[in-house]
């Protein structure tokens, strides 16, 4: 079994560890990096924290708008998977690269495997929402995190090749986020105690631009608490253009790794986030999210009381995070931590399936 997996971003190079570590002694994985989060903090620090081997396959695609973006990976992604001759192309979540992957294999008629299928917002303002409908309707494997997923897939007609196996990033929340608290120093380098303050990351192209992320600014400077902002370059260059101002108690950061930010997440009061899986790590952690967007894909979390939708209006942005609490349950979510190896175990026997 030879497999061609295709990351480039934070979440992608965090899920693709345990399943990376799964395939090992049982598939040969050659990896492709797209280069879509070129920034050393937001990939190279992910190879060299999580153990993953180095990908044999570098891209430049760089930023841009999302289809310049999306095509500049595909002639590389063509040639690779021309080169390579995998059995399966493997992809994860909704980004850019994920669509990509998913369009060069199946144009030249390599099956696809998506993990993180099934997911759905029902927005297609987002450009997730379209790279995952897209990416789902091209794919021969699709590995669902939930049972609200396979529904969603199902609803869509898809039924063929679904598998429910729960979140692989789970599995590497689970083996990680102890060693981080043990490891880490981002806490006393950011001046803050455990609990007591608020840790926020935003990172969308919605809401780094105005008027929402100068109204996110506003509502984060009305908290009163310290604020610990890691700063995606997107984020960092987009509040420098616009001169937005943060309030003292709001300090900004450089991007974390993951170790680091699980550290920051694990002891935060609260976390304010628009990333869809800082909403889950958020979760797993028992701290309370504020998700500064309208709608989600993790809509679990928000069932359970643990996650608030507020989108971008600043006093529903302040308001929430002063009262957030833990929820009045805290049930299993997506899986046990064992999605990899599920994972695997389809990938590995798909030619007798």
């Amino acid at each position: 079994m030879r497999i061609l997996s295709i990351v480039g971003n934070r979440p992608q190079f965090i899920k693709s560890a345990p399943l990376s570590l799964a395939l090992r002694n049982r598939a040969e994985e050659v990896v492709l990096h797209t280069g879509q989060h070129y920034d050393h903090e937001l990939s190279q620090v992910f190879f060299d924290e999580l153990g993953l081997d180095p990908p044999k396959h570098r891209l430049e695609a760089g930023s841009g708008s999302h289809a310049e973006q999306t095509a500049r990976m595909l002639p590389g992604i063509e040639a690779a998977v021309v080169e390579e001759k995998p059995d399966i192309v493997l992809v994860y979540g909704d980004t850019n690269s994920t669509l990509a992957g998913a369009l060069a294999a199946s144009k030249l008629r390599v099956p696809v495997a998506h993990v993180e299928a099934g997911l759905r917002s029902f927005d297609r303002t987002m450009p997730e929402e379209l790279n995952r409908v897209l990416v789902d309707r091209v794919s021969s494997l699709l590995f669902a995190p939930s049972e609200s997923a396979v529904s969603n897939l199902e609803n869509e007609g898809i039924t063929e090749g679904v598998h429910d196996v729960g979140d692989v990033m789970l599995d590497a929340n689970l083996r990680l986020a102890p060693i981080a608290r043990e490891r880490s120093q981002a806490l006393e380098l950011a001046g803050v105690e455990p609990g007591g303050y608020a840790l926020v990351t935003v990172h969308r192209e919605a809401n780094t631009r105005e008027p929402a992320l100068g109204r996110i600014v506003e509502g984060l400077n009305a908290l009163e608490e310290p604020v610990v902002f890691p700063l995606h370059p997107r984020t960092a260059g987009a509040i420098e253009s616009l001169g937005l101002q943060l309030a003292g108690h709001v300090h900004p950061r450089p991007p974390a790794g993951y170790l680091d930010f699980a550290a920051l997440a694990s002891q935060a009061r609260v976390i304010l986030t628009d990333s869809g899986g800082v909403q889950k790590e958020a979760y797993w952690y028992a701290v309370p999210c504020v998700s500064l967007r309208e709608n989600t894909e993790w809509v679990e979390t928000v069932a359970t009381g643990w996650n608030r939708l507020v989108g971008t209006d600043p006093a529903a942005i302040a308001a929430a995070a002063r009262e957030a609490g833990p929820g009045s349950d805290h049930p299993p979510l997506y899986g046990d931590g064992h999605a990899a190896d599920l994972i695997a175990d389809v990938l590995c026997t798909m030619e007798h399936a």
